[in-house]
Order: C-alpha cells, then sequence, then structure tokens
C-alpha cells in the first residue's frame, strides 16, 4: 500500500507543530516521570540515581503534602459550583436586548483581562488589617476587623473570593455564546405553554446549556486544581499551610528545597487527578450526546 500526496499533506503541516509539543511537553513530562523514580535534589549536576517507589513512600507519609492535597480540595470544591452557576445567571442577565447592554458585558469581563499579579496585590490591599474591606465593616458595627489573609480559617477562602472574581467574566462568555445559539422560537413557545419568566430558563435554557455547563465545570476545576498565582502573591502558603495547594507545595518542594526528584512525584499525582477530571467530562459529554440524540 502506498500514500499518495494527498493523503500525506495534512500530516506534513501537523509535522511542526507536532515536534514543537513534543519537544516542549511531551518530553518535559516523559522526564518528569522518570526522575519522579529517582534521587535528584540539591546537586543537579549529578546523575540521578534509581530508587524506584522510595519517593512515594515518602509522599504517603507526608503530612504537609496530605494537608495540601487538602487544601486543594477545598479549593476545587468552593469555587468550582460557584463558577458553573453564576455565570450562567450573569450571561443570561447581559443576553438580554437592552440599551447599552455592552457596557455591562464589558464590566463584568474586565477582571479577565486584568493581570494576576495586579488583582493579587489589590486584594490584599482590600484584605489588610487595615484596608478597605476591614474598614467598611467597622463602619457598620464591628469593632474588629477580620483577619482575611492572617488567619488559618478564613485565608483559604479570601483568596477562593479573588478566583472567583477573575473567573466569572471568561465563563460567563462561554455560557454567553451558548445562549445565543438558542432559537427564539422555543422561548416563545414555552411562553404558550405557560412556560415564562424564570421557568422558562429551568425548562429550555438549562437543558440545551448543559454541555456548556460541563465544559465550564471541567475547565474551572482544572484551574482550581492548579491555582498558584493567587497563592503565590497574597499568602505564600501561609499562615501554617493553611492556604498552600499541591501546585504551590510543588513549587516549594522543586525550587526553594531544590528537590526536583520528590517535585515530579507531587506533580504525577497532580497530572492523574487533573487527567481524571478530564476524563470525566468526556464521560460526561459523551453521556448527555447519547440522551439527547435519544430523545431527538
Amino acid at each position: 500500500m502506498t500514500i499518495n500526496q494527498k493523503q500525506l499533506t495534512p500530516y506534513l503541516f501537523l509535522l511542526p507543530a507536532i515536534l514543537l509539543l513534543g519537544l516542549t511537553v511531551i518530553w518535559p513530562a516523559l522526564q518528569a516521570f522518570y526522575l519522579s523514580f529517582t534521587r535528584y535534589e540539591y546537586d543537579i549536576t549529578q546523575a540521578p540515581q534509581w530508587v524506584g517507589l522510595a519517593n512515594f513512600k515518602q509522599l504517603i507519609a507526608d503530612k504537609i503534602f496530605w494537608q495540601t492535597l487538602r487544601n486543594t480540595l477545598i479549593y476545587l470544591i468552593g469555587v468550582v459550583p460557584i463558577l458553573v452557576f453564576l455565570p450562567l445567571v450573569l450571561a443570561i442577565l447581559v443576553n438580554q436586548k437592552l440599551r447599552g447592554i455592552s457596557w455591562f458585558r464589558a464590566a463584568y469581563y474586565t477582571p479577565v483581562i486584568i493581570s494576576m499579579v495586579v488583582a493579587g496585590l489589590a486584594w490584599k490591599w482590600l484584605y489588610a488589617e487595615n484596608g478597605l474591606l476591614n474598614q467598611i465593616l467597622k463602619l457598620i458595627g464591628f469593632s474588629e476587623g477580620i483577619p482575611w489573609l492572617t488567619s488559618p480559617n478564613w485565608v483559604l477562602f479570601s483568596v477562593m473570593a479573588v478566583t472567583i472574581w477573575k473567573g466569572l467574566g471568561y465563563y460567563m462568555v462561554i455560557y454567553l455564546a451558548g445562549l445565543q445559539s438558542i432559537p427564539n422560537e422555543l422561548y416563545e413557545a414555552a411562553a404558550i405553554d405557560g412556560s415564562d419568566g424564570l421557568r422558562k430558563h429551568w425548562d429550555i435554557t438549562v437543558p440545551l446549556m448543559k454541555p456548556y455547563l460541563f465544559l465550564v465545570a471541567v475547565i474551572s476545576a482544572i484551574s482550581a486544581t492548579k491555582v498558584f498565582e493567587e497563592v503565590y502573591i497574597m499568602t505564600q502558603g501561609g499562615p501554617r499551610n493553611s492556604s498552600k495547594t499541591v501546585v504551590y507545595y510543588l513549587y516549594d518542594r522543586a525550587f526553594r528545597d531544590l528537590e526536583i526528584s520528590y517535585a515530579c512525584t507531587i506533580g504525577l499525582v497532580l497530572f492523574l487527578i487533573i487527567f481524571s477530571l478530564s476524563i470525566l467530562r468526556i464521560v460526561f459529554n459523551n453521556s448527555s450526546s447519547i440522551i439527547s440524540s435519544s430523545r431527538l
């Protein structure tokens, strides 16, 4: 069997991207996988020494790792539901045909284009002991402010608020694209059947937006699992590791402690978590497609 030029042409166009992807993503990932089974730290000029599952045994006994994994799961559970449903509400609101509605869309999307460094510093000032938020609390009757970034009970939720604030506009635009693909005739027919107001969104909008809901759920879950910038800028993982996530712990062990192999082991666990979330998204997407096809 011979391959003609027409069959080979698409692969020639893909070849530069495949080479670039292999050099920048696939090969480093394979190296990290190998290093997770070696001892490679401090003096990185020395060759890695094979230690088998020693790093994984250390990981299982590492209390800080389990604390950071718990923080990451709390982050995931706290951020994802809000970023799935609240942007949908905003998208429905800004999808109305009103004068000046584009200004509201721009206002909601503005946090997305702001650098996380700028946003993190701004929110850090807002959360300060004498910051704006505590000043407002004192004006309305609270004798003392809230230690937003210095209390283990508050710090993780304070950082979550920044992630939610930054992500609302981004996911709103995704939902807005889906809403504008829904024909108005469906809402008109629903109004004739007595489904109007908020009920029409429950009967029509939510079922038709299920693929977008699943997409946003997976994207926001992966983003919440990989959160780093907010923690680095605002808290440095403190106090007492109460805001330290898995990615920040990986960074600490790799670049502060120079334990490269152990950091690769943490990275492998993080990869498995993100990979599981991606598989979950594919399964849900396929199942929703099957259900939609059966209804048709």
